[in-house]
């Protein structure tokens, strides 16, 4: 099951992604349904499925529902530029695209799924962890940080929600460097972050900008560290 569909997932990956140029997309999105380039993107997924499943044709029915599906989705997607949210149209795009292939794998593999598997008490300990070590913790820090206002940070100097979105990932990366307990990649992840913090440490005026950066370097490291380790020791506590 895993191997079909993780070649499968190449074949989508080649199709949508290292055989599609940007002039293709700026045609379908201009032309819609009558693009040729849409008819050529059909083709090279076509290709890619031939090529990944070794040209094995007892699968020629799971082809033929990823290549109608595909082409169905991408008219839809073309019908729904510049009225959707492009960032969302893309994530729906690509979610539909993955659930096709999960369910062609499921005819020639079925694999047995339950809704009670998401009550598990591991699953349900990572999904609280991971909602602590990133709204949980954007929360608590803007609370916490909100008591000193800088100008020196003027949000209109920097990319809209930049800073959260940027300790959101930084703790995600903690938090994962926890679990492989690779300690040693949240100090890589300290040292790369000092580096690109140099320029505004070396223009600020005073300590305050500094002491600011690192309060708040401090609390989204600290904050992943003690939902990492509790993450870890509750789960040792599963196991038992």
């Amino acid at each position: 099951m895993l191997t079909l569909f993780i070649k499968l997932i190449l074949a989508h990956f080649i199709g949508d992604f290292l055989l599609q140029p940007d002039k293709w997309v700026a045609h379908k999105e201009t032309h819609k349904h009558k693009s040729k380039f849409l008819y050529g993107h059909i083709l090279v997924h076509t290709g890619a499925l031939i090529l990944v499943l070794q040209a094995d044709f007892n699968y020629w029915l799971g082809i033929l529902i990823i290549i109608a599906s595909h082409y169905i989705i991408d008219i839809i997607k073309l019908n729904l530029t510049n009225v959707i949210n492009n960032r969302l149209l893309f994530s729906l795009d690509q979610c539909a695209h993955i659930i096709i292939i999960a369910v062609v794998v499921n005819i020639y593999e079925p694999f047995n799924f339950s809704i009670n598997s998401l009550y598990n008490s591991k699953f349900m300990l990572l999904i609280t962890c991971l909602l602590g070590v990133t709204v949980v913790s954007s929360t608590i820090m803007k609370i916490v940080i909100s008591k000193w206002y800088l100008k020196e940070n003027n949000s209109d100097k920097s990319l809209e929600h930049a800073g959260a979105y940027i300790g959101i990932l930084e703790r995600l990366f903690v938090f994962g460097f926890i679990i492989m307990n690779y300690w040693a990649g949240i100090g890589f992840l300290i040292t790369a972050k000092s580096v690109f913090r140099f320029s505004d440490l070396s223009k600020a005026k005073d300590r305050k900008l500094t002491e600011y950066i690192l309060i708040g370097t401090l609390m989204s490291f600290g904050l992943a560290i003690v939902f990492g380790l509790g993450y870890r020791y509750l789960l040792n506590l599963l196991d038992i």
